[in-house]
């Protein structure tokens, strides 16, 4: 029955509560009845019970102007100081920009509650897909906004959540020839300053170098791994424990372009000779590797490539969302130069 004003005096429904009927975001209840996403088929069902119960029409003309695909992106990365993911960024913005996409860029700075901030925002901002290097403590939260239709692809490092495509490195054998090249030099101490112990790479980088020390038939020494940051003040510190052990190592293996820089500064400040008095060998060669006095040896990822081979995958799962997951790890390269150089009489 119509009132005198020519309303209906039929409370009507909004999204907010089907949301709250169904349990599920405003964001998720849109996907669902806008056919428009992949959405979990048992978030669906409760979707359309809800609307159906609480008889839920959406406003056509109101929603027909929010129902353009999405044309951003959003890229975390965990330190927007690395030179390293520099060269990722701009692989991931050549693909995209080509494919008419904007990018909404986060730093995380290695902090979990600081990334699923930004995870929270830009699902707030209804980007298409998400493109990260995962802390790996947010996991429940990654399959939350997966189920909900955001696209995720994790780069550098291999996600405990498995709802998504995956781009990185052959970390373990990188690390057991940059070991490898140092036990053919002829070097019985070697030493590593290895990444925090949480994130793939840093693991698989211990455990490539903890093979190359034993399939040579030395002694593995706890006293000469020593765990870092990823940072350049943490490279340092890291260095000055191993010079100052009683026996410190005659070679060492650096776990990041950062790390090193820092491990520089600590052996320069003791007036050490590279590579006669401490060899090096580091992870991520950068431009500057070769300005060095003497040269970095270095192994040497494809950062460029990664970052197109991330924003591929995510385009081809905008494409196709119910496709199989992926995991691609690219090659790497042990670029040999001065700082290694061959054990001194």
């Amino acid at each position: 029955m119509a009132t005198k004003t020519g309303k209906s005096s039929e409370k009507k429904s909004s999204i907010f509560e089907v949301a709250e009927l169904s349990g599920v975001s405003i964001a998720t209840v849109s996907r669902v009845l806008g056919g428009k996403a992949y959405v979990n088929p048992e978030l669906v069902l409760r979707v359309k019970k809800a609307a159906a119960e609480l008889g839920y029409r959406p406003n056509r003309s109101a929603s027909s102007l929010r129902m353009r695909v999405s044309k951003t992106i959003g890229v975390i990365i965990s330190d927007i100081e690395n030179p390293f993911f520099t060269s990722v960024i701009r692989g991931i913005e050549k693909i995209l920009y080509d494919a008419e996409y904007s990018l909404l860029f986060c730093n995380s700075n290695e902090d979990p509650e600081r990334e699923r901030s930004h995870l929270s925002i830009l699902r707030s901002e209804d980007v298409a897909g998400i493109i990260l290097t995962p802390t790996n403590q947010n996991s429940a939260f990654c399959r939350d906004l997966v189920n909900s239709g955001t696209q995720l692809v994790a780069i550098d490092r291999i996600p405990e959540m498995e709802l998504m495509d995956v781009v990185t490195t052959n970390n373990r054998k990188s690390a057991f020839d940059a070991a490898s090249h140092l036990v053919e030099l002829g070097y019985q101490r070697i030493g590593l300053i290895a990444g925090p112990k949480q994130p793939s790479t840093s693991r698989e980088r211990f455990e490539g170098f903890r093979d190359a020390v034993l399939t040579n038939n030395l002694p593995l020494d706890p006293d000469l791994i020593v765990y870092s940051d990823f940072r350049q003040a943490g490279g340092y510190q890291a260095m000055k424990t191993l010079l100052d052990l009683k026996n410190p190592p005659e070679a060492v293996m650096i776990s990041n372009n950062l790390m090193t820089l820092g491990g520089l500064q600590a052996i320069h400040e003791r007036n050490l000779h590279i590579p006669d008095q401490i060899a090096l060998v580091g992870f991520d060669d950068m431009p500057w590797a070769t300005s060095l006095q003497p040269p970095l040896t270095a192994v040497a990822q494809p950062a460029f490539d990664m970052g197109t081979t991330a924003a591929e995958l995510l385009l081809d799962r905008l494409t196709d969302p119910t496709r199989s997951y992926r995991k691609v790890e690219l090659d790497t390269k042990l670029m040999v130069r001065t700082s290694s150089g061959a054990k001194s009489a």
